[in-house]
């Protein structure tokens, strides 16, 4: 193309013999000058221009990718009413899910610090990822009971003294993958957004997933590097370059083919 514009250049995926490689790697994806690359099944050709340092994407979406995003979109704009009679009941299952057979003396209550939000009022964390980061703790506490426990009540590996607060850290997991997979633009403008929209277009629950491997992969990150309190954003900057690699696995065709799914137990 012109070179006043910029130049393209082709992201290559990571071949199936790579998934191994990925799993214990966090280094950001490669990128190679050349032809364009193809990401598979219901994306059209992608080509990444380099402008300034930062890739930019060309491609269509399918009328049910644009349909899958939509509906995505559309939860992402929720923001969490405290007066909105079905967030308080997400709110109190969230807590019966958490803490089975202990009574919620309210929905403003000392006890909440007790899951790791930073005061007795769980709403005032919801303004960085909205509704849809209480939707996402509720779906990990129903579907991967096992897993969500194990981290609520740190049961695995060698503890900090300081550790990061459990639904504090949800919410910042939620605003990462928006951020990351480009979520709140017409379309994404980079190759991870590209890619989760054809994940999200074979299974409507995969960014609740996706959030669910996050939060695993995080707190193994997060023991892999004896963090502590003052390090979750290095923490958090592994784990999105983690993430990225694997949904540049070229095989990956479903949410649960990512190598760090393995990690969830229901």
């Amino acid at each position: 193309m012109d070179g006043s514009a910029g130049s393209f250049v082709a992201v290559r995926r990571l071949s199936g013999s790579d998934r191994a490689a990925a799993f214990h790697h966090s280094s950001s994806a490669e990128v190679v000058t050349g032809s364009t690359a193809w990401i598979g099944r219901g994306l059209s050709c992608v080509c990444a221009q380099r402008r300034d340092s930062d890739a930019r994407l060309s491609f269509d979406l399918t009328p049910v990718q644009e349909e899958c995003l939509q509906r995505l979109q559309n939860r992402i704009e929720v923001q969490y009413d405290s007066a909105n009679r079905e967030h308080q009941e997400a709110l109190q299952s969230l807590w019966c899910a958490s803490f089975p057979g202990t009574e919620l003396r309210g929905l403003i209550s000392e006890q909440w610090k007790e899951m790791g939000w930073q005061g007795k009022d769980p709403s005032t964390d919801f303004r960085g990822g909205g509704f849809i980061s209480l939707e996402n703790l509720l779906y990990f506490a129903r579907n991967y009971p096992k897993s969500f426990q194990e981290l609520l009540r740190k049961q695995n590996g060698d503890r900090a003294i300081w550790e990061y607060p459990f639904a504090v850290a949800g919410v910042n997991i939620t605003f990462m993958l928006i951020q990351m997979l480009d979520l709140q633009s017409v379309k994404p403008r980079s190759l991870f957004g590209a890619v989760f929209l054809k994940l999200l277009s074979e299974n409507d629950q995969a960014f609740d997933i996706l959030y669910c491997i996050t939060f695993k992969l995080m707190d193994q990150q997060w023991l892999d590097m004896h963090a502590t309190y003052m390090d979750f954003n290095t923490v958090m900057k592994s784990t999105r370059r983690q993430l990225e690699r694997e949904l540049l696995i070229e095989d990956i065709q479903r949410i649960e083919d990512m190598p760090s799914y393995r990690l969830l137990a229901r």
